[in-house]
């Protein structure tokens, strides 16, 4: 390293590495630059299990979580919920907390309705999918729902009779799904479907969770849960998947995850290449000083 590019180094500016940070992020979000991820073998143990179901299969979606989390959790719903309407899975919307309603009605919105709404083969409503919608009690409500639906909610959200609508006309209780996939934000969530759902009863068992929640979901992995999804990230090989089956899904429009992971890859990149930048401005100086 020269004496002139040294010295220009170790009088650099602040702000131009603050700079280089913000384009890293900006130029990713503006230019739509994603990031495909090789996906891990507990994210690809539940991509495999929804394609292997056959079609008209019985899909218990559990939407555990609340605005807080659902910069992770909402693209991997979002991303469950289309792989099972492309397979043509029946879906059974329900959640555990009272704020998560508006993440069922957004992902119903987004993604039933908008792509799977129209067409030769549309998705009906009580039909092919039901919002169940808050189920008070927490880990009550899961024991209700494996003994028998009807205990825990005689109606759906709109206030009409499960009876009367044809896709729970042979369903007791979630001892009928042929898979649960819970995307979990917290308690109660993930850790107790299995508890409560997955262990006592068998019913096959799939999560999302958070980063953070993770680490108390792996050792349920392998036995209790058939996949695990965790984070932004695994909500990225998902994605992948998804896109490299179905390429109308490969478009950065359809992968939120993929946005958000493009400007973490650079992000990320840039502050690895100042780390050695930096540590090799101080080999130097010490070299220049004759410093050992």
């Amino acid at each position: 390293m020269s004496t002139t590019l040294l010295d220009r180094l170790n009088s650099l500016d602040r702000r131009w590495i603050f700079l280089a940070m913000a384009l890293a992020v900006a130029l990713p979000i503006l230019l739509e630059i994603g990031s495909d991820e090789t996906p891990s073998l507990p994210t690809q143990r539940l991509f495999d299990r929804i394609e292997q179901l056959p079609a008209g299969s019985r899909i218990l979606m559990a939407v555990d979580y609340d605005p807080n989390s659902a910069a992770e959790l909402t693209p991997m719903s979002l991303a469950f919920t289309r792989h099972c309407c492309l397979r043509r899975h029946k879906v059974y919307f329900v959640t555990l907390w009272g704020t998560a309603l508006p993440m069922i009605d957004m992902t119903i919105k987004e993604v039933v309705q908008a792509e799977f709404g129209s067409g030769e083969r549309p998705f009906v409503y009580g039909e092919d999918y039901v919002n169940l919608g808050y189920l008070p009690g927490e880990t009550v409500a899961i024991n209700q729902l494996s003994s028998d639906i009807r205990k825990a909610r005689s109606q759906d959200v709109q206030g009409t009779s499960l009876d009367s609508l044809p896709m729970m006309k042979d369903v007791v209780s979630a001892r009928d799904m042929q898979l649960i996939i819970n995307a979990s934000g917290g308690f109660p969530g993930a850790k107790e479907w299995v508890q409560y759902a997955s262990t006592p009863h068998k019913i096959p068992l799939a999560a999302g969770c958070t980063g953070v929640q993770s680490t108390q979901m792996f050792p349920y992995y392998p036995d209790q849960l058939v996949g695990l999804v965790t984070g932004i990230r695994g909500a990225n090989e998902y994605e992948s998947m998804l896109g490299a089956k179905y390429p109308q899904y490969a478009v950065m429009s359809k992968r939120p995850a993929s946005r958000r992971g493009g400007p973490q890859r650079w992000a990320h990149r840039l502050m690895i290449g100042l780390i050695v930048l930096g540590n090799g401005i101080h080999l130097a100086n010490r070299y220049r000083r004759g410093t050992p």
